[in-house]
């Protein structure tokens, strides 16, 4: 069995497993702020007066979330870096004077990951295989970009073979280990930045796991679109989105590109650098209501993205649970506390939805698979416990053929099991 590492490098979470002869596990991080099996895919810098005037204390995970809340006004913390990727326009971001690129913020994450798993680590000459999703996030996507990017961070750390293999292709392997009969099987993946989907044949012969691809589809939409759309009608309009400034004898609209950069994570992690936040600033003397842009200015320069990710995405969960919740975000006070009416949120989401089910179309299209061909469906990933995409699901196919699980451990694991196989070319999905 050749020794695999599978590397699933999420939008918001980041798992590697390994595989043997006992099957798959997945490695623990021992980091500054304790143990765990997945790590937050975040990276916080601070300079430390013991490492030099040049030097920086780099944390991933949990360790950077705990680095940025105990040292707000010193460190920069960055989150969902995977989601500039595939972004031609994104050519680095600078930290503390020095311009850091894609590459460079993953090898950093990376070597941290490599540092927490300590003994863990897998040896030098071991095949790593990197999950990616079909459709890149972005307005753009390069997905040939995505993958040199990938190489050259990973190329530094002795690896044996690098393989790509698309996320929702890992989950189902992750899946067919419990498959007791042949079946046609439906995989989607919800990540951070994008959703996938892959169909695939399992069959056993003479006891042997066999899979066939038939298709694949995906969509740049997912739970951080999601976590847009609340920002957007809850939080945007406290901080001046509708409202207005004038320029010499007119009367102009705020540019909305201010709120788009404010609701992506990706953005937010890198806004305070932008020349847009700087235009943001000059527009407050003019403003005919400068006390909500002055809010905007102080939440960036306060670094209340976090605690923002944070008031977001715990009303996006109660709603997968409750009718109504509330929204409450403590830098913008009483102003900000709203019922949220699980009604609602779905309006929002509606254009969202509407591309998630275009992408099933496809796939079932171009394959020419009918709903009955589908033997089992699985869902995995935190967005598939929204009601609202549970219900596309629903309508379509028999609530027996649904199931879901592994929302944070299944591509890790499938990725190692599909490189441990003799048959992996079949599997990867290099560039284009």
């Amino acid at each position: 069995m050749t020794p695999s590492l599978g590397f699933d490098f999420g939008t918001t979470n980041s798992v590697l497993a390994t595989v043997g002869s006992s099957g798959t596990q997945a490695i623990g991080f021992d980091s500054p702020a304790g143990r765990y099996d997945t790590m937050r895919t975040a990276l916080s810098f601070m300079k430390h007066p013991n490492l030099g005037a040049q030097a920086l204390q780099i944390e991933a995970g949990q360790a950077a979330i705990r680095t940025f809340i105990d040292n707000p006004g010193d460190t920069r913390f960055l989150q969902s870096i995977k989601t500039f990727a595939a972004s031609p326009l994104f050519q680095g971001t600078l930290i503390f004077a020095r311009r850091n690129g894609f590459e460079d913020l993953m090898r950093a994450f990376v070597a941290r990951l490599r540092d927490y798993a300590g003994d863990a680590w897998p040896v030098e000459g071991t095949r790593i295989v990197v999950g990616r999703p079909v459709r890149y996030a972005g307005a753009n996507p390069d997905d040939n970009l995505a993958l040199e990017r990938y190489q050259t961070a990973l190329g530094t750390f002795g690896f044996s073979d690098i393989r790509y293999v698309y996320e929702p292709v890992a989950a189902a392997f992750y899946f067919a280990q419990t498959l007791r009969q042949d079946a046609t099987v439906l995989v989607a993946d919800f990540g951070g930045g994008t959703t996938d989907y892959s169909l695939i044949r399992f069959e056993t012969h003479a006891g042997v796991l066999s899979a066939t691809p038939i298709g694949h589809s995906g969509v740049g939409v997912a739970g951080d679109h999601f976590d847009f759309r609340i920002i957007d009608n809850l939080v945007s309009p406290l901080i001046g989105k509708g409202t207005q400034f004038r320029s010499f004898d007119k009367v102009l609209d705020v540019p909305s590109g201010y709120y788009a950069n404010f609701g992506r994570w990706n953005q937010l992690s890198i806004f305070k650098t932008l020349k847009d936040f700087a235009d943001l600033k000059q527009l407050v003397r003019s403003s005919l209501e400068p006390e909500k842009l002055e809010a905007f200015i102080d939440l960036i320069e306060h670094d209340e993205g976090y605690p923002l990710y944070q008031a977001v995405s715990a009303t996006k969960m109660r709603l997968s649970a409750e009718d109504e919740t509330e929204f409450y975000f403590a830098p913008l006070g009483e102003r900000s506390r709203k019922i949220v009416r699980r009604s609602d949120f779905e309006q929002w989401i509606a254009p969202e939805l509407g591309r998630i089910e275009s992408a099933l179309d496809e796939v079932l299209e171009k394959t020419n698979t009918t709903a009955g061909g589908v033997d089992k469906v699985f869902l995995t990933g935190g967005t598939s416990f929204v009601p609202a995409v549970r219900r596309l699901f629903e309508r379509r196919f028999d609530a027996g053929k649904i199931e879901s699980g592994g929302e944070l451990l299944s591509i890790a694991h499938g990725l190692a099991l599909i490189g441990a196989r003799d048959d992996i070319d079949l599997w990867t999905a290099e560039a284009n």
